[in-house]
């Protein structure tokens, strides 16, 4: 025994060797997790002047500000809070890796549960070491769709809502009828990149290379705004036209903050008004001294249009190859690598490369990651095709968070009735050491 284990100069133990280094060579792909290096995003697009500078110094104060609901509270100046709500200001959801981003590692949403004296209790869909979510139910109790946001948590119990008397929403008994699904927070970055760019060039990548595309089984459309016919842009399912309205929606619906947008107290019941309507709103007092002030809502969407596009990690060759292989299995033929933006009044936004890896189309995602949610145009299966600037530095994904691995997310692209199919069976076919490589460039970015 001892002489046949001593074969290292023999052919066999050649063989054995090379063998070693084969299976070291083929281990499985997997995620190497998110970049361990400074935010790779969350200052200003290049180019503005002093002044936008430091409006943006001070509109970033306002997006990390926390609300009650009259204002009153110590380190919680904004006002509004509730009925209803998600979180208690902008930056607690989209916090990582910088403000403007998307959910931490730890959600947050556990402390606002309680916060200031609330008596929640956390859904069974929360926890500490998940992410920030969101709740849809998919029906009304009659059966028609719904498809709107049922807020976490009300202000009952607080100390500033006095006699208020609001109960949670019966989230148990809505996933007992697997009614309920969940979003989770988009990140901002260069979104006034995003906004800027011109629909024509939307259409003209819809309409390239078709039967290359169909070969794939790709296909996908825009969404549409119902009042104008133009193309939206934002939110899991493309449902949003602008930034305003992205950010009047989510100031009313995660918060409960009423706006010039969104006037109507969403969760309102007797005993838990405590404010006038709307909450946020243009600054009457200063139309005769300035013009008019601007909102907070305005405020928010003036952020998310100055914030920078994320910045990727120098490419070396593994990230190099895995871009190959990218483009190889048709990953690009839905995440399109560049859009150039239109001509705008704000010169960091003029004629910008917007480097997002999106077509900002929608595509059928097949029975895996359909929601049973229709907004727009976009129907229960259909979602916007992720931007994956900025996943490098991504804890979740999918539109409800239900993997941290990247890997995974990659493979439930793979469903009957998804545009991803041929796509994901062509990444099935990469070797072991050519997936990584494709892992490895989407971590840099």
């Amino acid at each position: 025994m001892k002489r046949a284990l001593r074969v290292g100069g023999s052919a066999l133990g050649c063989l054995l060797t090379v063998t070693a280094l084969t299976m070291t060579a083929q281990q499985p792909a997997k995620d190497p997790g998110v970049r361990k290096t400074a935010p790779g995003a969350g200052g200003t697009i290049h180019g503005l002047t002093p002044d936008e500078q430091v409006l943006f110094d001070f509109l970033t104060s306002e997006f990390v500000q926390a609300h009650s609901i009259t204002g009153a509270l110590p380190n919680e100046s904004g006002n509004g809070l509730g009925p209803g709500y998600n979180a208690n200001g902008c930056g607690v959801c989209h916090s990582f890796p910088a403000f403007g981003g998307s959910s931490p590692l730890l959600n947050p949403q556990i402390a606002q549960a309680t916060l200031d004296g609330a008596r929640n209790t956390i859904p069974s869909f929360l926890s500490l070491n998940g992410p920030v979510r969101e709740a849809r139910f998919v029906r009304n109790p009659d059966g028609t769709p719904d498809g709107g946001v049922h807020d976490l948590f009300t202000i009952q119990g607080r100390v500033d809502a006095p006699g208020c008397k609001l109960a949670q929403p019966d989230f148990a008994t809505a996933l007992a009828q697997n009614n309920v699904i969940f979003r989770i927070p988009t990140p901002m970055f260069g979104a006034g990149l995003i906004e800027n760019i011109p629909e024509s060039a939307i259409i003209a990548f819809k309409n390239a290379d078709v039967a290359t595309k169909a070969a794939l089984g790709i296909s996908g459309h825009e969404n549409r705004n119902p009042n104008d016919g133009t193309i939206t842009r934002f939110g899991w399912k493309a449902q949003n036209k602008s930034l305003l309205m992205f950010s009047g929606e989510a100031y009313n619906v995660e918060m409960g903050v009423t706006n010039d947008l969104f006037t109507n107290e969403r969760n309102m019941v007797a005993g838990c008004n405590f404010n006038t309507q709307p909450e946020d709103h243009l600054l009457y007092a200063n139309d005769v001294a300035d013009g008019g002030g601007t909102s907070g809502m305005q405020h928010f969407a003036t952020f998310g249009r100055l914030l920078a596009p994320p910045t990727p990690w120098p490419a070396n060759t593994s990230t190099q190859q895995g871009f190959n292989n990218f483009i190889a299995v048709g990953c690009i033929r839905c995440h399109r690598q560049v859009y150039v933006t239109d001509v705008s009044d704000l010169a960091a936004l003029s004629q910008q490369n917007a480097n997002l890896y999106s077509d900002l189309l929608v595509h059928h995602m097949g029975t895996n990651l359909a929601d049973g949610i229709t907004q727009g145009l976009a129907g229960p299966d259909e979602f916007r095709t992720a931007p994956l600037w900025g996943i490098g530095q991504r804890y979740y994904f999918l539109h409800d968070g239900r993997t941290s691995d990247l890997l995974q997310a990659i493979l439930a692209h793979q469903s009957p009735g998804s545009e991803a199919n041929v796509v994901i069976s062509k990444f099935l076919a990469l070797t072991e050491a050519q997936k990584q490589d494709l892992l490895n460039f989407l971590r840099s970015l």
